[in-house]
């Protein structure tokens, strides 16, 4: 090196920080050795050599192995389906250097002909699916795998908005053969050895569940996520326990669920549904039934007696699903439903004519027999939960409501299958709850499942009591003011069915006075009758139960139900029976709900009119009035 280089080289370094200096000399190092750019020269060309017959073989296969790999999925699918189903791709992009496949338009469906030849011999299976997808992603596929060892080995696989249709065909019965049918691994082992998918997602799919029978759809689902986590088929993954079909957890979640009632008057709403095959759940977040209209408007819509319902649950929860018998055979077996943190609110307006529906087939036992999928759910378990029953009285112009909070207690055996019916015909219901605010009651309900008239047996008992705290109940119900009274405790027992109910009572109680109450005229509050309260206390009110020196009195229970009165109507108004006839009130007849009904219209028709010759009388005075004071200006 000259001076003259060293001076430059000197001149270069001062302008160097300290940390640039090894870097600056190793680069000049590099460009001023003839051999090492030659050695660079080399590895570039290499590289590039290497890029481009990647490229061009990429180039090769996605054209010279498109159809080939068609032709393969296409032979893979209706194979595997045994030729129920066939699959359509429009194109197919290979990515060699990436390791990936895309694939446009694809179309799963069942073949018509096989599906029709199986379903003639009643031996297609339950649920049949067709599904259609814009795009499908392959990643980190490993085609040279596939090729030597017949394995593939994915990453994940990417499904986005896809529409799937699945169908239910109701009495399908696979034959017993003797022979065992082949798994798919053996109906696939001739193409390939294994197959694996760490992980298979599901984003934003529209889902339609499908009648076989009718063509309707029963429901649809939209913004449906579901991920699949380590598929795995091989020789040894179907007799995997871990596994459910050849996975080691299916996992699914639709967010924001709506849907409008058929006839319009109600919306339901969930914030969340999940699911998890391998946990065997099922978890429902915030549901809730909304009526459209508030509810003197609602029922007045509906233009007869019908109970307007409002619910809401914050958790349902189903454990122990058996997914496999769901798919399978249709059927739902759960071990336990839990209902936990809801509200019940259900109203009746009494201003209506009674209609015509008979509603004994929405009485709890009666409605799970008519659901479409036969169901076992081994305990039913209520926690938190609160009742209110309410109905309008339009001669008060009140409403009455029967309060039952913190409902907690378990129902078992909820089925309506038959091999479930066959071991046990009777659903047991046990259950405790705060009874309108001032006592705690205990009952148990027996719903005989194959009864065809409804039939079911309960008993209960009702603590402690404060009487008086049942006015706001029995003033806009009764017409009926309890000035005191204490209940030690009730007992009762009744058969019932969609007839009515047929029983017997015990009631202890002290120091009972009631006051009777006249309806008030345009919303004025009721007005106290002062002297038939006075021989009703007297002469028909037994005050207390015992009375001195007498022994208990034990009373028959005795309601005939009409039509269109509900569940819930039957129970609380046969043991209202037995509290008016312990009381001395079972002397005075009780007109049938239908006669009732029909005098309250009369009543009310009247009231109207009197209402319209009054709104007529001060008019006309009004009018004399201005009268008389423009005769007085002139």
């Amino acid at each position: 090196m000259t001076n003259w280089q060293h001076l430059k080289r000197s001149a270069e370094c001062q302008t160097l920080s300290c940390t640039d200096l090894s870097l600056y000399t190793n680069t000049r190092f590099m460009i001023d050795n003839p051999q090492l750019r030659k050695i660079l020269k080399w590895a570039g060309l290499t590289v590039l050599t290497v890029l481009v017959l990647l490229t061009g073989v990429s180039v090769y296969f996605s054209k010279n192995w498109k159809p080939e790999l068609e032709k393969k999925i296409t032979e893979a699918v209706n194979k595997g389906s045994e030729g129920l189903y066939q699959v359509s791709v429009k194109d197919l992009h290979l990515n060699i250097l990436t390791g990936s496949i895309s694939a446009d338009s694809i179309w799963l469906r069942p073949d018509t002909v096989m599906l029709n030849a199986l379903l003639g011999k009643k031996v297609a299976p339950t649920h049949l699916f067709e599904i259609r997808l814009a795009k499908l992603q392959l990643r980190r596929l490993s085609l040279l795998r596939i090729w030597r060892k017949k394995e593939i080995d994915l990453n994940d696989i990417i499904l986005n908005k896809p529409s799937i249709n699945m169908t239910y065909y109701a009495g399908q019965h696979r034959p017993q053969t003797k022979t065992k049918p082949k798994s798919l691994y053996e109906l696939l082992s001739g193409t390939l050895h294994s197959v694996r998918i760490k992980a298979m997602r599901i984003a934003d799919a529209d889902f339609d569940y499908i009648s076989g029978a009718t063509g309707k759809k029963l429901n649809s689902v939209h913004k449906l996520n579901l991920t699949v986590r380590d598929f795995l088929l091989d020789a040894d993954s179907a007799d995997d326990t871990t596994r459910f079909y050849y996975t080691k957890d299916v996992r699914f979640e639709i967010a924001g669920y709506q849907s409008p009632s058929k006839d319009g008057m109600y919306t339901t709403k969930v914030d969340s549904i999940t699911g998890s095959l391998r946990k065997r759940e099922l978890e429902i977040k915030n549901f809730r039934m909304i009526p459209k209209y508030p509810e003197l408007e609602f029922s007045r819509k509906l233009g007869t007696q019908k109970d307007r319902y409002d619910l809401h649950f914050k958790h349902i929860l189903f454990s122990g699903i058996d997914y496999l018998r769901l798919n399978s055979d249709g059927v739902l077996h759960a071990q336990s439903l839990l209902l936990n943190s809801g509200i019940a609110k259900i109203f009746m307006n009494r201003e209506l004519p009674g209609g015509t529906q008979d509603k004994t087939q929405n009485f709890p036992h009666m409605a799970l027999q008519r659901l479409p999928v036969a169901t076992t759910i081994d305990t039913l378990k209520l926690r938190k939960l609160n009742v209110a029953y309410t109905e309008y009285n339009p001669m008060a112009e009140q409403k009455g409501t029967v309060h039952i909070d913190n409902l907690k207690g378990n129902v078992l055996n909820v089925t309506n299958d038959s091999v479930s019916l066959d071991k046990s015909a009777v659903a047991v219901a046990l259950l405790e709850a705060d009874l309108v605010k001032a006592a705690h009651l205990n009952i148990q309900i027996d719903f005989k499942l194959r009864s065809p008239i409804a039939g079911f047996h309960y008993k209960g008992h009702i603590g402690p009591m404060n009487m008086v705290k049942l006015n706001p109940l029995s003033r806009a119900l009764g017409l009926v003011e309890l000035e005191s009274g204490k209940i030690s405790k009730i007992d009762f027992q009744a058969e019932g069915n969609r007839y009515g109910a047929k029983g017997k009572m015990q009631m202890r109680y002290t120091d009972l006075k009631i006051r009777l109450l006249k309806a008030g005229e345009d919303g004025e509050a009721p007005k106290k009758k002062g002297f038939l309260s006075f021989l009703a206390n007297n002469i028909l009110i037994k005050d207390s139960n015992p009375l001195p020196g007498k022994e208990l009195r034990e009373v028959k229970i005795d309601f005939e139900r009409t039509p269109s009165a509900s569940f819930f109507n039957l129970l609380w108004k046969s043991v209202f029976i037995g509290l008016r006839e312990t009381v001395g009130l079972g002397i005075v007849p009780m007109k049938s709900p239908e006669q009732g009904n029909k005098d309250m219209q009369k009543k009310l028709k009247e009231r109207k009119e009197k209402r319209a010759e009054k709104k007529e009388e001060k008019k006309a005075e009004k009018e004399k009035k201005e009268q008389e004071q423009q005769k007085k200006k002139d």
